[in-house]
Order: structure tokens, then C-alpha cells, then sequence
């Protein structure tokens, strides 16, 4: 069943899992819960990787198998590509907006039961909102420029996991 993006990317904020992967979880889940097209960039010495989607991201490591270590929601690229949007509502059914507000976003963290607490770190053109209980941190633009064909002051940038 498909779930509207701003609330699948709630859900990520308060569980620190997206689509049942989280810190931990295996290839192997991985492999079984997330489709679509990806490539993988193992680092030169062959301890980690970044399995990536478009603008979905997630980052391994090698112990004695290849564990999750992070993620990313990479929303900014969609602002002008919109075709990765596409090809992920093709694959999962989960349609992203081409840009996503934080006030959107935020409206949606509180209708949740127990919505994480979310410390905010002034980064200059970015502001940063971490619930350091799932370690998800929540990238917003802070420029005070207008949305063109790019992001606008308050729209999401990432939002990130580890």
C-alpha cells in the first residue's frame, strides 16, 4: 500500500527505519525490502558502500557481512530531476513531491503519537532538526531565497539517518 511521502519521511524521523531498514539491518533485508534501480560504490579498500537509488541512499559497512551503517533521503535532488521521483513511485508506490516544506513535514511529525524531540542546530544557510533518539537529522534550507528552479528558503534539503 502506498503511504504519501511526508508521512513515510515522519515515520523515518521518529522509528529511524525506512521502509523497515534501519541501522543494522542486512543486504540482505535490504535487497528484500527496497526495489528499484541502484548502484553500488564500494570504497577502494572494500570495507563499505553506498547503495544508491537516485535520491535514496544507503550506506554499508563489511564486518562479516555488509550491515547498514546510515541513510539518506536526498530530497534536493528532486527539485530538478523529478524523473528519480517518478522511477521510485513506479518501483515502491511512494510518490515525492518535486519539493517538500518543513512546515509540511513538521505538521505531519505532530500528528504522530510521540513525536521524537528534535534539537536545533543553526548550520548558516541550513538548519539542522535532529531526533537524537533515532539519529535522523532533518536538513531545511535557511537561505532567504525565493524557490525557483531550485529549493527555497524553509524547503527540505535531506533528511538523514546515522
Amino acid at each position: 500500500m502506498a503511504v504519501s511521502a511526508t508521512k513515510l519521511i515522519a515515520s523515518f524521523i521518529t522509528s529511524g527505519r525506512l521502509y523497515g531498514v534501519g541501522i543494522g539491518s542486512t543486504l540482505m533485508d535490504l535487497q528484500q525490502k527496497i526495489n528499484g534501480d541502484f548502484v553500488d560504490v564500494v570504497d577502494g579498500e572494500g570495507d563499505s558502500m553506498r547503495r544508491d537509488y537516485g535520491f535514496i541512499e544507503f550506506y554499508l559497512n563489511l564486518d562479516q557481512n555488509w550491515s547498514v551503517s546510515g541513510g539518506a533521503i536526498e530530497l534536493h535532488r528532486l527539485a530538478a530531476r523529478n524523473d528519480m521521483a517518478n522511477r521510485w513511485h513506479i518501483a515502491m508506490r511512494d510518490k515525492f513531491p518535486q519539493y517538500l516544506t518543513w512546515d509540511d513535514l513538521r505538521d505531519e511529525l505532530s500528528k504522530l503519537p510521540n513525536p521524537p524531540a528534535l534539537q536545533i542546530i543553526d548550520q548558516g544557510d541550513f538548519l539542522e532538526y535532529r531526533a537524537s533518539a533515532t539519529k535522523v537529522s532533518v536538513l531545511v534550507n535557511n537561505d532567504h531565497e525565493e524557490r525557483d528552479e531550485w529549493l527555497g528558503h524553509g524547503d527540505v534539503w535531506s533528511v538523514s539517518l546515522g
